[in-house]
């Protein structure tokens, strides 16, 4: 009689131990760009499993997306088709503000990295976004909702005035930076300007006649929060030893980076398949304004200008608001 209640017992629970050892999946999706090297770190060194089985987690497995612009990826986030995703910090404020105090609310992680984005121009006639003129399109990643999108707004309500904050959107184009560049380079488009992306940016200025006409640290009156990864409460909740590697494999991520650059740029032109030479994308990666951190950097800056120009409802008191406790104790702003 034992032995059946024993049979029946095992095979009862052999289900839950099953699932208790089947392999975890993590969806993690990044935009175009050099800004998601602890992601490029991450994948070729195997970080998250690394630290995941140290934990106890065995066989957890990775898949990789690349979204162009954050609207679809955040969807892709909402509708639970992913689970980590990155981009430009407004992305992060918007979807944050959408869910706030519901069951979907997602926060940061982390910060990815501080570094300048530029709009770059052809045209002859334009020295300053004041010079741009009805018949000039200047490419972004997403009209009105990407980083570059919103920069663009910020500076044009220092120049113009708040209430003149969308005075350049009609002229903005959606585009991806690989093919933003490409219309740019060739000049036989109406693109005559881009707000892009290293390393395209950079590509862009080697083209005698193509000049910066805006840098973001200018309009963001100093250093700001490029890159940020975010995520659901729902999944980290759900998963808190997961969660728990991933944040010790995304410092860990961030410290070799910032130690060898060389070698995340190798990682880099690996997967993105790219043609420039590793001395190129180094340098790309090591310029003086570039900084490989966690810690979130003007983030508020852009909180309270989409609140003030009702692109959100409320912007948060502090930049914590935003981010999971994980990232508190970080120097952020």
């Amino acid at each position: 009689m034992k032995r059946s209640i024993a049979i029946l017992l095992t095979a009862a629970l052999a289900p839950v131990f099953a699932g208790a050892a089947a392999a975890q999946e993590i969806r993690i999706a990044r935009q175009f760009s050099m800004g998601y090297l602890q992601f490029n770190v991450m994948e070729h060194e195997k970080l998250l499993e690394k630290h995941a089985a140290a934990l106890g987690l065995k066989d957890v497995k990775i898949a990789w997306s690349i979204f162009n612009g954050p609207d679809a990826m955040n969807n892709a986030l909402i509708s639970d088709s992913v689970d980590i995703v990155a981009g430009g910090t407004p992305g992060l404020v918007t979807l944050w503000a959408r869910t706030k105090g519901t069951a979907n609310e997602v926060k940061g992680i982390s910060a990815l990295t501080s570094q300048p984005i530029y709009l770059n121009t052809r045209a002859d006639h334009i020295k300053t976004i004041a010079d741009l003129k009805d018949s000039d399109r200047v490419a972004v990643p997403a009209v009105k909702v990407s980083l570059q999108a919103v920069l663009l707004q910020m500076a044009a309500a220092k120049l113009h005035g708040q209430a003149n904050y969308g005075k350049y959107d009609a002229l903005t184009v959606s585009m991806s930076p690989p093919d933003a560049t490409i219309a740019l380079l060739s000049g036989s488009g109406e693109v005559t300007s881009v707000f892009s992306v290293p390393p395209f940016q950079q590509q862009q200025l080697e083209k005698p006649g193509i000049r910066t006409i805006l840098n973001s640290f200018d309009v963001m009156d100093g250093p700001s929060t490029f890159t940020v990864a975010w995520t659901s409460a729902r999944f980290r909740d759900k998963n808190p030893v997961l969660y728990k590697a991933l944040i010790a494999a995304l410092k860990e991520a961030t410290e070799i980076v910032d130690q060898d650059r060389k070698k995340a740029a190798g990682y880099w032109i690996e997967d993105v398949k790219s043609k420039l030479p590793l001395d190129k994308v180094t340098a790309v990666i090591s310029g003086p304004q570039v900084r490989w951190t966690m810690a979130p950097e003007n983030t508020m800056k852009f909180a309270n200008f989409m609140a003030s120009v009702g692109s959100i409802k409320e912007a948060p008191k502090s930049w914590k608001d935003m981010f999971f406790p994980e990232a508190h104790d970080l120097n952020g702003s």
